[in-house]
């Protein structure tokens, strides 16, 4: 049977071992920085950065969502689903379905006007998954990101 529930700091080392495992699908494992004190302070402090719940097939931890506010200047407040995993052993039983209809609820009760995330082009399951949900794939849209060192030097222009 499913079950669904926030993730609270006393769940801080499975989520980080959840992530790890998401990464390690992802043929990423290897840029996996964040440490268990991060997702404390940053998931359960006194002001939170994301949001995570997390999800039991007979007890047993069968997956994760993380997600946070994002805000647009053309629709308002949005909702960034980061990470949607599902374990192995649980795929194929509306883990994945359920959890992302939980966030879905969540975002909607707060009064999001959309839902966002990314895929990885080769994951056509994902991909197809989300297709078969309605989703709509921003594709004239390109995913930036600035890190490390390239952010350090960027940074250091400021006055």
């Amino acid at each position: 049977m499913l079950s669904i529930r926030p993730a609270t700091i006393d769940d801080v080392a499975l989520l980080r071992t959840l992530i790890r495992e998401l990464a390690e699908f992802e043929k990423e494992l290897d840029h996996v920085l964040i440490t268990e004190a991060d997702l404390a302070r940053d998931g359960f402090g006194p002001r939170p950065k994301f949001r995570a719940l997390l999800a039991y097939w007979d007890q047993q931890p069968a997956g994760y969502a993380l997600f946070f506010d994002v805000y647009s200047t053309w629709r308002g407040r949005q909702m960034f689903l980061e990470d949607l995993f599902v374990r192995d052993a649980f795929r194929g039983r509306q883990v994945g379905k359920s959890l992302l209809a939980a966030v879905a609820r969540i975002a909607l009760g707060e009064g999001c006007h959309a839902l966002r995330w990314e895929v990885l082009g080769w994951n056509q399951t994902a991909i197809e998954f989300y297709e078969s949900l309605g989703a709509e794939f921003l594709d004239a849209w390109r995913s930036v990101v600035l890190r490390d060192e390239k952010l350090r030097r960027l940074a250091e222009m400021a006055s």
